[in-house]
């Protein structure tokens, strides 16, 4: 059974018969709604009133609820929530709410999915670590270093003090938040949906957009890292520069250099690597780029005092953070000049910039299990049922745009989308148009991306570029644009995964050596032969780059890298690595399914790929896959010493 009424946030029933409460049923998703009944009272009879009128997002046609079943199920409810001893006490039984899940988004959710769900979306909390039967306590002394105060690192604080293991975070910026932190140009936030994106122990009923803006999800993590008391435990202006493993005494010798000191070796027994790899942001190397005399500047180290107002401002690039930015930035711009480098496929979503209502807001927050059933909905329609448009039909006969008949579904919705905002335009159709299956490499999402490209002072440039001079841009036509600004959204260096970090293991392994410029590989992601209890995070294919879900990624990996931890306890030892042959086959698996992908199509070309090609950061399997696969590790996949 799942958590009872009485939650860890005492959400207490019965609730007072108010007018907030009546807005929020008004408000509310009706779906949730009745999950949250069924929940409360086990009322099957209810699932299957509403079975045939729940159909998932984009159903064609959609299917409407009749009114007077919501007036019913608004009646039902409210008495259940204002009428002391209506709801039961205890949760519904395990097969009652796999039934609710698939009839609350209208598809079925086969079984596999059901624990990943319950424990994704916070249902099933588990107790502390160190208060659970057969607990194994680490040896004395045993102290974890933590690289990074983002999402992960502050993730690994809250579930290593739960584990009774002691830990130090060391954390490059003054606050915590990792790229939220430190991404804070105009329009900046996230695709993933802003009900899933947070951790599933402290889901956020607050936030302001069905999608977070960047300031939302850095006001979150600040949030966490106080209610958590993580602060004492973490370095702030800190950088990490080396790791260099004593092999004789099994112990990190981690190299700190303050800001404004001297350089200091920390002395640890294990070290999760959580920097992140959104954070090492690069300059585009264009041939005069350090002559320019304007104001020059990247969208990962925005100057928030920089006042473009009236200004001609150049951007170069054309992905995520640009069709962010360039919405935010062109009414207050004299001139906007975008040069693309590649082309994106983008996808409308009509809730990207839709405020949450006060009545939403309030069920969020005092309706029992509201939130969970609702960040349910969210994750499932922004996880693996996206899975099958990136597997590559084999039967598949149409065009070589797409890779299956669903693919191809996708790619006319998004081509009817862009027909529908510029086809009026048919200079813009023929510049933006990709020429590359969908979702082949990261979708933008159009948050008034194609609205802003057809502005006056907008213009475009797909020529290429041929240099900078010190007063603008000259295109490829030899044309040359003047411009007081020059925006850099050229993104990041992801292949770069030691992320300029001396790492030296065992018996004379240097992980810069072994995996070069931009290839590195790993087992699960996360450990590497040679390298005792060096742990990684968002490693070489771990990326969930079908779906939304870095957090759950994020989660899965924590957990897994305390139960080696763990595993290693059990036995009397301290040090845990991957065998040489665990490693290999894992990757042969990862190699043999990237060929079913459609990463590897042949006009696929994207950040995913190395220099020679082959695909380093997207998992190929599913999200439920991963989560499953990490639950415990298989002992005889590791060294223990």
């Amino acid at each position: 059974m799942i958590n009872k009424i009485l939650d860890a946030e005492h959400r207490l029933l019965p609730l007072p018969d108010s007018p907030e409460l009546a807005q929020a049923l008004n408000e509310a998703n009706v779906q949730t709604l009745l999950m949250v009944y069924v929940h409360l009272t086990h009322d099957e009879g209810m699932l299957e009133q509403f079975r045939a009128y729940i159909r998932p997002p984009f159903a064609n046609p959609p299917t409407q609820i009749p009114d007077e079943y919501v007036r019913e199920l608004h009646e039902k409810l409210r008495h259940v929530l204002i009428t002391p001893g209506a709801a039961r006490t205890e949760g519904p039984p395990k097969a009652l709410v796999a039934k609710m899940m698939s009839v609350g988004v209208g598809e079925d959710v086969a079984d596999e999915f059901v624990p990943m769900s319950l424990d994704q979306n916070g249902f099933d909390l588990p107790a502390p670590r160190k208060e659970t039967k057969g607990y194994v306590p680490p040896p004395p002394g045993f102290k974890v270093l933590v690289i990074g105060a983002g999402m992960t690192g502050l993730l690994a604080g809250i579930k290593l003090r739960d584990a009774g293991i002691d830990y130090i975070t060391i954390e490059k910026n003054s606050e915590v938040g990792g790229t939220w932190w430190e991404n804070r140009y105009p329009g900046v936030g996230v695709d993933t949906p802003s009900h899933f994106y947070s951790y599933s122990f402290e889901i956020n009923p607050d936030w302001n957009h069905y999608h977070p803006q960047g300031h939302d999800m850095q006001d979150y993590f600040v949030r966490v890292a106080d209610k958590y008391k993580l602060r004492d435990k973490i370095r702030f202006n800190t950088k990490v520069t080396a790791l260099h493993y004593d092999e004789a005494a099994k112990i990190w010798d981690v190299t700190v250099i303050p800001k404004d000191g001297e350089p200091e070796i920390i002395r640890v027994n294990a070290v999760i690597n959580a920097h992140g790899p959104i954070n090492r942001w690069k300059w585009p190397d264009i041939p005069g780029f350090d002559s320019f005399k304007g104001v020059k500047l990247h969208t990962a180290v925005w100057d928030e005092k920089l006042d473009l107002k009236g200004k001609r401002v150049a951007v170069i690039g054309t992905g995520a953070s640009s069709a962010q930015l360039i919405p935010a930035i062109a009414p207050e711009v004299a001139q906007l000049t975008v040069f693309m480098r590649s082309k994106h496929w983008v996808i409308y979503n009509p809730e990207i910039m839709t405020p949450v209502s006060e009545g939403v807001k309030w069920a969020l927050r005092y309706i029992p299990h509201y939130r969970e059933w609702f960040r349910f909905r969210v994750f499932w329609f922004a996880a693996d049922g996206l899975y099958p448009n990136v597997v590559k039909d084999p039967a598949w006969e149409g065009n070589d745009l797409a890779v299956s008949a669903l693919n191809e579904g996708m790619r006319q919705y998004a081509l009817a989308h862009m027909q529908a905002k510029i086809g009026e335009r048919p200079d813009l159709v023929e510049k933006l148009t990709p020429d590359f299956p969908i979702f082949s490499k990261r979708v933008v999402m159009d948050a008034g991306w194609y609205d802003t490209l057809k502005r006056p002072n907008v213009a475009l440039e797909t020529v290429g570029i041929e240099r900078i001079t010190p007063t603008g841009i000259v295109t490829g036509e030899g044309r040359e644009i003047e411009v007081d600004v020059i925006v850099c959204a050229t993104g990041f260096n992801l292949a770069k995964m030691t992320g300029g970090l001396d790492i030296k293991g065992r018996a004379g392994h240097d992980l810069n050596d072994e995996w070069g410029e931009d290839d590195p590989r790993a087992y699960f992601g996360i450990t590497v032969p040679g390298y005792p209890n060096y742990f990684l995070t968002v490693g070489p294919n771990s990326a969930p780059n079908h779906a939304a879900g870095q957090n759950l990624i994020s989660e899965t990996q924590i957990h897994y890298i305390i139960e080696c931890m763990e595993m290693a306890f059990a036995a009397g030892k301290t040090t845990v690595e991957p065998m040489m042959d665990a490693y290999n086959k894992w990757n042969e698996m990862i190699d043999a399914r990237m060929k079913d992908m459609i990463w590897t199509h042949p006009k696929a070309h994207s950040y995913y790929n190395n220099s020679k090609g082959r695909i380093f950061l997207s998992f190929p399997f599913r999200l439920v896959d991963y989560w499953t696969w990490t639950r415990k590790p298989e002992r005889e996949a590791f060294i223990l010493s």
